[in-house]
């Protein structure tokens, strides 16, 4: 046997080595021998289901991780394809394939050969030309079946006598129907059945094979029960099992019949129940996906879609309620989560109370703790339904079942089943695909960041969460709780230092992080801008429950996660909710320290983005940035007042205090080289090298910008080396040193555009618009009205007011002064709410020099309140520039009056 090749070199084996613990699938007696080899086989690989999937890949075979981990799984034979593939993808050559493939055949020839007995005759007569001896076992069929019209078409054209010649060889067509508890599965098969009975004039069989109780139905006893239908008398009814197959094909091999085989519970109890004949077919039903079934076409059911579930409520309750009440019909389905038995019981209910207001009836629905109480009518319940398919399951699994449904989620990735069970990665997937095969658990498409996920029906999740609740003692609960929250700290904290955005300092609390080995397993090749795309609903799930839980360190510390990712992707209504909520729940709580952490990002994006405040939002950021230097200095934490001194130092520069402002991005700096926090120093010397600028010392905002580069490109994130190079720019542009600034505005641009972080793109936007008007680039204007566009769609009123200024001089500059008034109007306007003083008096001595061209009056009030706030900052120099352009009072408008233009 060669080896082609070995995932890794663990425990230092030499490669010659390798194949001295090789299993063998040679001398097996039995399946289950056959598959616990396969098991060691896995084993001895060293690769995980999904290493494995991707090895298939490789090949150019398929072999989804939850084929592999059914397989290894169970008990019965897996298709030999199915062997093939993962023995390649374990890494053995073409002639060990073929070896593995051997045995398995061999023993799948072995269970169905006969025993060596006397030649058995059957005298039982034939059907009767009157159809006497014609078993015709359908359940009736149901009166309101409603939708399922595309797998009723699909059933029917693979059933029907019409595609029978074009099947493979001699195969029985097999129809396999699988679903959750309750999803309709017995109803369509009965219903297509019905659809198909002429089609198969030698009669329909049908057996409820029990596969969700404790005890299903033997094979043995169901193949007596078919051979009497089919006429064979009691007597000459073989007592050996694999006779009673033979028998059983005998008498269908010249026969035209169909089966329906519902509610199965494994291959090895259908097996025996197929026919091996063409002429045949079968419909079969489970709640289990019977991926040893070879040949059949697979239906997978799933909720109705809110339309069907009404059509069939108002099917039911037979009254003009739901087509007057369509509101509250909606609701109901909704809460039903679109199960068809849901619904069903729903619209029993409603029948049987004609009285009933549809919104009362939702209203019961929509206490979650009491929901599946109220889903029962007679002997159809929810509960009773999805508890079959519970007690099936290995105590294991049906552990992990419960504690999944803790965590209100609205889906999860393979690696959170570890996490709450505090288990092997493999283990965890392995234990989940049990859950899905029992069709507890949903399987969806692979997300964004290449991981498998799960979601749970609602009314499961509610079910699993009354299990836990019923057979989990209260510190069970909380321990699983603390692994769920702790995993996803692990993980998304992991994520979050390689997101760029703010470089505020990583504070968090005593919430507990266990240690798990598979994170280090997991993280590898995961892009952290896609893994928190795919993600953010489930993380945004967890901080909620974390709060009404009680969870507040949890809860701030992965909000805290999540700051950077909301900023560099510009959701931003996202960030103001998340930490809103999580602030209040800190403060409730009396965790200050939580409470600080949400309001500095707070402070961020609301100071940046227009949220609706009152106010201006300088005067705002003035008051919260002392508060929070307070709450931090109470806390004596350096690192977090380090990042609100900073904030204090902006909103100082922004009131003209440069002097203060000075003070306190210096006092910024101090601690954060004593706390060790290089994005603190970053930041600080920023906050400095702004307030330099202000007060037009443009050598010393360039020298402290240099420096901020450097750390930024140390600290090794793109998002602050993209921000002090864009304020790098604009200094070199005011120095003259075009081409300098040209570049490091340019090599801005592309790191913003890089990772979509659109705040940064249009101050660097802006910047280059100026730039390009100071050199008389037509390109200025293009410029300007992305970053007009831009601003507005994403809320930055800030960026919009500059932009609309930026382009009002281009207007101005290109001899258009009523389109600048325009622009330069809601520019005055927004800087208004702003409080940046010096940029609003820019805004206004612009809007002057407009006006002087055609309204004198409004240029001279424009130039006045400009000049009022000038005089209050103490920029002399600028009010100097002003003095040219005020009018004299009582200055008449007049046609073809002038004024100098900004070039």
């Amino acid at each position: 046997m060669v080896i082609i090749h070995r995932a890794t070199s663990v425990r230092g084996k030499r490669m010659t080595e390798l194949a001295d613990g090789l299993p063998s699938p040679n001398g097996l007696g039995n399946p289950g021998d056959y598959i616990a080899a396969l098991r060691r086989l896995r084993a001895w690989s060293d690769l995980s289901y999904r290493q494995l999937a991707r090895r298939a890949e490789a090949l150019g075979e398929t072999l989804p991780a939850s084929t592999t981990a059914s397989m290894l799984a169970r008990s019965s034979l897996p298709r030999s394809d199915v062997v093939a593939t993962f023995v390649r993808a374990c890494g053995l050559d073409k002639a060990s394939v073929a070896t593995w493939v051997a045995a398995r055949n061999t023993l799948a020839a072995a269970s169905t050969r006969p025993a060596a007995a006397a030649p058995v005759t059957h005298d039982a007569p034939r059907p009767a030309p009157d159809g006497g001896s014609v078993p015709a076992m359908l359940p009736a069929d149901i009166a309101d079946f409603t939708g399922r019209e595309d797998q009723v078409a699909s059933l029917h054209q693979l059933l029907s006598g019409a595609t029978k010649t074009d099947r493979h060889h001699h195969a029985p067509a097999i129809a396999m129907i699988s679903g959750m508890g309750g999803i309709g599965k017995t109803a369509l098969a009965v219903h297509v059945a019905h659809r198909l009975a002429g089609t198969y004039p030698d009669g329909q069989l049908y057996v409820n094979l029990r596969g969700a109780d404790a005890s299903p139905l033997q094979s043995g006893d169901v193949l007596a029960r078919f051979l009497r239908a089919l006429g064979v008398q009691n007597q000459v009814i073989p007592a050996d099992e694999t006779e009673r197959a033979e028998l059983y094909r005998t008498r269908l091999a010249d026969r035209c019949v169909l089966l329906v085989l519902d509610n199965a519970a494994t291959e090895e109890q259908v097996r025996p129940l197929l026919p091996g004949t063409a002429s045949c077919a079968v419909i079969l039903t489970s709640r289990a996906r019977l991926t040893g079934i070879e040949g059949a076409r697979r239906v997978d059911l799933d909720v109705f879609p809110p339309n069907a579930a009404i059509r069939l409520l108002a099917r039911i309750t037979t009254d003009d309620r739901v087509t007057a009440q369509h509101t509250g019909a909606a609701r109901i389905v909704s809460l039903c989560g679109g199960l068809p038995l849901a619904v069903r019981v729903a619209g029993a209910r409603l029948a049987a109370r004609p009285t009933w207001h549809l919104g009362h009836l939702a209203t019961m629905l929509g206490d979650e703790r009491r929901r599946l109480d109220q889903l029962t009518a007679g002997d159809l319940a929810v509960r009773a339904s999805l508890a079959l398919s519970y007690q099936a399951l290995d105590p294991t699994v049906r552990r992990l079942f419960r504690l999944l449904g803790l965590f209100d989620l609205p889906d999860f990735p393979a690696w959170f089943a570890a996490a709450i069970l505090d288990s092997t990665l493999d283990t965890g997937i392995e234990r989940a695909e049990a859950l899905v095969d029992a069709q507890l658990l949903t399987a969806t498409d692979t997300d964004v960041a290449g991981q498998q996920r799960y979601r749970f029906h609602d009314l499961v999740r509610i079910f699993a969460r009354e299990r836990a609740e019923a057979e989990e003692t209260s510190e069970s609960l909380a321990s699983a709780l603390t692994r769920g929250f702790g995993g996803w700290l692990a993980l998304t904290e992991r994520m979050a230092r390689h997101i760029p955005g703010p470089c505020y300092a990583a504070i968090s609390g005593p919430a507990p992080r266990p240690v798990t080995g598979w994170v280090e397993r997991y993280t590898p090749g995961v892009d952290p801008g896609l893994w928190f795309d795919a993600e953010r609903s489930a993380l945004r799930s967890l901080i909620r429950q974390a709060c009404l839980l009680g969870r507040d360190d949890v809860a701030f510390d992965l909000a805290g996660c999540m700051e950077k990712y909301f900023d560099v992707r510009g959701m931003y209504s996202d960030w103001v909710d998340t930490n809103t909520e999580v602030m209040s729940a800190c403060r409730t709580a009396g965790n200050l320290l939580g409470e600080a952490v949400m309001l500095r990002g707070l402070i961020d994006v609301t100071t940046w983005i227009n949220d609706g405040g009152d106010g201006d939002a300088m005067s705002r950021l003035h008051d919260e940035a002392f508060r929070l230097l307070d709450m931090f200095t109470l806390l004596r934490h350096e690192q977090g007042m380090s990042d609100a001194a900073v904030m204090c130092s902006w909103a100082l520069t922004a009131a003209g205090d440069h002097h203060t402002a000075i003070t306190y991005a210096t006092r910024a700096l101090q601690l954060a080289n004593r706390s060790g926090h290089r994005g603190g120093r970053i930041r600080s010397r920023l906050a400095l090298s702004v307030a330099h600028y202000e007060q037009g010392r443009f050598d010393d905002a360039a020298a402290g910008l240099a420096d901020a580069l450097d750390e930024a490109r140390a600290l090794d994130n793109p998002r602050w080396v993209a921000t002090v190079l864009q304020f790098s720019g604009i200094t070199h542009r005011q120095l003259d040193n075009l081409e300098h600034s040209q570049r490091m505005l340019r090599e801005s641009l592309t790191i913003s555009r890089h990772y979509g972080d659109t705040y940064t793109e249009v101050l660097t936007l802006l910047a280059l618009a100026r730039l390009a008007l100071q050199r008389g680039d037509p390109s200025a204007r293009t410029t300007a009205e992305t970053s007009v566009a831009l601003s507005r769609e994403y809320r930055m009123s800030h960026h919009l007011a500059e932009a609309l200024e930026v382009l009002g001089e281009i207007e101005l500059a290109d001899g258009f002064p009523e389109r600048a008034i325009g622009h330069l109007e809601e520019s005055v306007a927004i800087w208004r709410t702003r409080g940046w003083h010096s940029m609003q008096a820019t805004a206004l001595t612009n809007l002057g020099k407009a006006y002087a061209q055609i309204e004198p009056l409004a240029a001279r009030r424009a130039f006045e309140e400009a000049g009022a706030i000038l005089t209050r900052l103490g920029d002399t120099d600028k009010l100097t520039e002003l003095l040219p352009y005020t009018l004299p009072q009582g200055a008449e408008c007049r046609q073809g009056t002038t004024s100098p233009r900004v070039g």
